[in-house]
């Protein structure tokens, strides 16, 4: 499955959150340290779920960038 990872600039590096999995967060210093984190982290939540018997939610969050001017 392909869950949409939202990343934000921190003061001291990027956290990032899945929508569709409430409570799946990584926080690293670079980007690519929380992406990284953050492939870790659904892959475990994901392995909890299934060994809690929690239903596993489908992805349903999109996202896109659209330019105000």
């Amino acid at each position: 499955m392909k869950y949409t990872v939202l990343f934000e600039k921190t003061d001291t590096g990027y956290s990032a959150h899945v929508p569709d999995l409430p409570g799946c967060v990584a926080a690293g210093v670079t980007l690519e340290e929380t992406a990284e984190l953050m492939r870790t982290a659904i892959l475990m939540h994901l392995a909890g779920m299934r060994e809690d018997g929690d239903p596993i939610p489908e992805p349903r969050t999109i996202a896109e960038y659209i330019t105000a001017a």
